[in-house]
């Protein structure tokens, strides 16, 4: 933490039109030290656009633009985060508080950042409040984002079975996120395409030293897509996070990679925009009364996706995304899938079998909950990953093991595997009835 810059400041944000696109325009500074503007464009293409001079727009992008500094706040975890253009209450500022501790839980760990949630950072508002006017408005419709792992695909999968009017949502340059779409049928047309551009001083001062780290990602897609269901009248936000997406990083804190995709996050999102941003809207996550183990198991029989899917962030840096075959992301989906996919298919993805690779070794132990930290990466839980790897070395009985396999054998007790685990669903969720009754109708199909 940078004491010599004890100020960050939100100065302001806009919402602009052209015949093109629709711009959210911020601007944040770190006082004594440099100013940012970050940039998001959404493509208009052909949709009905509304509402577009609306406080209740208008609220939204304010609070979109809190979560989006906290990709500037980090540089220097400045004390003080002063807001110019807006007002929040005191509970708002617990709300975001918690927020930027616990999303920035990893970032903390890393960069060694000993400090409490009541001391992390002190929000002081400078601005006026937003006065909201109530809308009726019919929404209809569902916005799905579409990340290009095996999860969204599978909710898009079952969602576009039984529902119409859905519209695909993306953000960036992810072209393995369009492929999944068009695989399930869906037109790069119908797609919501949006684009963030990180002020370039910010790159600037990470080559100089100042803090780097991860920012919790789906809180910033949780308000961006609310402002975009506004814009078209759509009901239903409807995200691909499981219950695994729970499970801590560090054994005994509340450290977690995933914080803004676990069900405390989703449930404080959406006590905060009933009281806040007026709509009614629903924010929930598909896929969240199951597992990381139930998503493979039901993303095992979608073929048509094995080709297409990417989930490694070390390969989308490459152009066409690729599996490394040699980060935490790629050997956990490898483990996760061999429960239920042969050898041959699991190459096809892959390219290689990785249960092979000694080099992996260390992330492996880590994976299966023996190392000190569980790798931080958006991967499932300790008990998932060993029911893969017992029942691998059960199928195989124990002989002609892969390295890893055997390694895991010769040093740790086997466990008997049990299938009922394939039968859990986690009735604590904000699913509606409808879309509960999908998702337990194909769990059934596949057992």
């Amino acid at each position: 933490m940078f004491e010599e810059y004890p100020n960050f400041i939100y100065n302001s944000y806009n919402i602009l039109e052209d015949k093109d696109k629709i711009t959210f325009k911020y601007e944040f500074e770190i006082e004594g030290l440099t100013k940012f503007n970050h940039i998001i464009e959404i493509l208009k293409k052909d949709f009905k656009w509304k509402n577009l001079k609306s406080k209740i727009l208008e609220n939204i992008v304010f609070n979109l633009g809190m979560v989006e500094s906290i990709s500037y706040f980090k540089a220097t975890c400045s004390k003080n985060y002063l807001i110019k253009c807006g007002c929040i209450d005191e509970k708002q500022e617990k709300w975001f508080r918690k927020l930027f501790f616990l999303g920035l839980g990893e970032f903390r760990f890393k960069n060694n950042i000993k400090t409490t949630e009541e001391d992390f950072v002190r929000f002081k508002s400078l601005g006026k409040s937003i006065i909201v006017e109530e809308i009726q408005d019919d929404l209809e419709g569902i916005l799905v984002p579409i990340g290009g792992g095996k999860d969204s695909c599978v909710t898009i999968e079952l969602l576009k079975n039984n529902f119409n009017n859905i519209n695909t949502f993306r953000v960036g340059v992810n072209d393995v996120s369009i492929a999944c779409a068009e695989t399930a049928g869906f037109e790069r047309s119908k797609m919501i395409e949006v684009s963030r551009k990180i002020d370039n001083n910010l790159l600037e001062l990470n080559k100089k030293g100042f803090l780097n780290g991860h920012t919790p990602f789906s809180a910033m897609i949780a308000f961006l897509t609310y402002a975009v269901s506004f814009m078209l009248g759509k009901k239903y936000i409807i995200l691909s996070n499981e219950n695994s997406a729970n499970e801590s990083n560090v054994a005994g804190e509340n450290i977690n990679h995933q914080y803004s995709k676990t069900f405390e996050f989703e449930n404080d999102f959406r006590n905060y925009v009933k009281e806040y941003l007026k709509t009614d809207i629903e924010y929930f996550s598909f896929l969240r009364p199951i597992s990381e183990l139930q998503i493979a198991m039901l993303f095992s029989k979608l073929k048509k996706y094995h080709k297409v899917f990417k989930s490694c962030n070390v390969g989308s840096k490459q152009t066409p995304w690729v599996w490394c075959g040699h980060c935490p992301k790629c050997l956990f989906v490898y483990i996760i899938l061999s429960a239920f996919l042969d050898e041959k298919e699991l190459f096809s993805i892959f390219g290689k079998n990785l249960y092979e690779d000694k080099s992996l070794l260390e992330t492996f132990i880590e994976l299966a909950g023996f190392g000190k930290i569980k790798p931080f990466e958006c991967v499932g839980t300790y008990s998932e990953v060993r029911f893969c790897i017992n029942k691998n070395i059960e199928i195989r009985n124990g002989k002609n093991l892969p390295f890893l396999l055997e390694y895991y054998k010769e040093n740790y007790n086997l466990e008997k595997t049990d299938d009922n685990i394939l039968k859990s669903f986690n009735e604590n969720n904000n699913l509606p009835p409808e879309f509960e009754n999908i998702l337990k109708e194909n769990i059934k199909k596949c057992l």
